[in-house]
């Protein structure tokens, strides 16, 4: 039994699609992910192929506090939102409802981060490999759903094979968060008709971390 509510793990399942926007931004505009936990965090969540609980899936929480805090902005309307942050959020979840309904894809998908599991923790292949392949990964098993995700950032980091290759494995990691997310009962709508129950949901897991 999860020591969280059902509310909180759908919670922490959409505060990880808010990570991977966080860190796709990071590299459009910085050319890295600082901290870099956080991008080792999404990077678990991609490739943890049979997790005991929704914990399980992130390996540590404490990296989503930031893209919590983001998601409790973003629903109680304080302050400026982050439009760039919440187009790529929303952009990930079409292309999650485009991948459920197209079972080749799914098919494509599960079989590449298979592969990509076991030259992590089998063959031990180098971090940028991994990243590498995860994102030609997403080139090929989620760019041909459409429409794709338009990264806004600096040329001179958007323009480097490596950055590029990071970012669609952030949106591939977010993309399997938001699939965890409607597996746990994640419905658009209850942004609408549950703010206050995501909102407490919220509030409760910030004060554990």
């Amino acid at each position: 039994m999860s020591e969280f509510t059902v509310w909180e793990e759908r919670m922490i399942a959409l505060g990880g699609v808010c990570l991977a926007a966080v860190c796709a931004q990071q590299l459009a505009r910085r050319g890295e992910i600082q901290p870099q936990e956080h991008s080792d965090v999404m990077i678990h969540a991609l490739l943890e192929m049979n997790p005991a609980s929704t914990e399980a899936v992130f390996g540590d929480l404490s990296a989503l506090k930031p893209a919590l805090r983001l998601l409790r902005a973003q629903l109680s309307g304080e302050g400026a939102k982050d439009v760039e942050q919440t187009r790529y959020v929303v952009g990930m979840l079409a292309l999650e409802r485009r991948l459920v309904r197209n079972n080749q894809a799914l098919e494509q998908l599960g079989r590449g981060l298979q592969q990509i599991n076991r030259q992590q923790k089998e063959f031990d292949f180098e971090p940028n490999l991994i990243i590498e392949n995860a994102g030609k990964l997403y080139m090929d098993a989620i760019s041909p759903l459409g429409p794709r995700i338009q990264i806004s950032g600096k040329p001179e980091h958007l323009k480097q094979a490596a950055v590029q290759f990071h970012i669609r494995t952030m949106l591939l990691a977010g993309i399997r968060c938001a699939v965890l997310w409607r597996q746990l009962g994640g419905k658009r709508r209850q942004v609408i008709f549950s703010r206050p129950r995501m909102m407490a949901a919220i509030e409760s897991l910030l004060k554990r971390f």
